[in-house]
């Protein structure tokens, strides 16, 4: 029988998603409860993979189990799980249902604060400049949409089949000191939402025209593109099926 797992986590702690072999992740954390509860060896199979340091605030993962769960099992998860992981439900699904394949989009947001607050320290990058350009970096961010390569925002060291992403939606909402980007696509390339924020911070600090942005964009050379942005103000929010 398959199950689905809603849960979220603060990925201060953890090395990302995926178990490594000499760091703690999340799935590691995960697998260990699950298997504890119902007494066989469970390995759960997420919906993607954040790396070390970035919040899922929405996350889902199935495991497939050998008789029907009993029991009030999201209580007894959490009482073994960590506090900064939290399971909110566990439901029975289809056998083919897929936690990653299945996904049909994915949703991020990345967290700028600018000035100084010591209690978003873990939850934004916190940068000094009062005078980033959001109208530009709105611009610029349009034109994400236009595209379907993102290899310039792709970790260079990767092994993925395809480049492409179709990207639905990517802006920028300011309130008081608090900048959001919001970006959603079918799938994401390992460490493609902070390299584009950075780029977009250049754009807003007007070290690269609006113009530059689509040059970049188009010469698929991750060294043209800006810096990857600290993966603490990263929060993969909703995963659509």
């Amino acid at each position: 029988m398959r199950y689905f797992i809603e849960l979220s986590y603060n990925g201060k702690n953890y090395h990302g998603w995926q178990i490594q072999p000499d760091a703690i992740s999340v799935q590691e954390k995960l697998n260990y409860a699950v298997s504890t509860v119902l007494q066989e060896k469970i390995e759960v199979v997420g919906a993607g993979r954040t790396d070390t340091g970035v919040h899922a605030s929405q996350m889902f993962a199935h495991l497939d189990v050998s008789k029907k769960i009993e029991g009030d099992i999201v209580h007894k998860l959490n009482s073994i799980l960590p506090s900064d992981i939290v399971v909110y439900e566990v439901s029975l699904v289809e056998d083919e249902k897929h936690a990653r394949f299945d996904a049909k989009s994915r949703s991020y947001e990345y967290r700028i604060w600018q000035g100084r607050n010591p209690f978003l320290l873990d939850f934004s990058w916190q940068i000094h400049s009062q005078n980033l350009d959001i109208s530009l970096m709105n611009e610029a961010a349009e034109i994400l949409l236009e595209y379907e390569d993102f290899q310039t925002f792709s970790k260079v060291k990767t092994e993925v089949y395809t480049f492409n992403c179709d990207v639905t939606e990517a802006f920028w909402k300011q309130e008081d000191n608090l900048l959001t980007f919001y970006i959603s696509a079918n799938r994401f390339l390992r460490n493609m939402v902070r390299a584009i924020v950075g780029t977009l911070v250049d754009v807003g600090l007007g070290k690269i025209s609006v113009a530059d942005f689509r040059a970049i964009i188009e010469s698929k050379n991750r060294g043209k593109a800006g810096l990857s942005v600290p993966a603490k103000g990263l929060f993969l929010t909703q995963i659509k099926y």
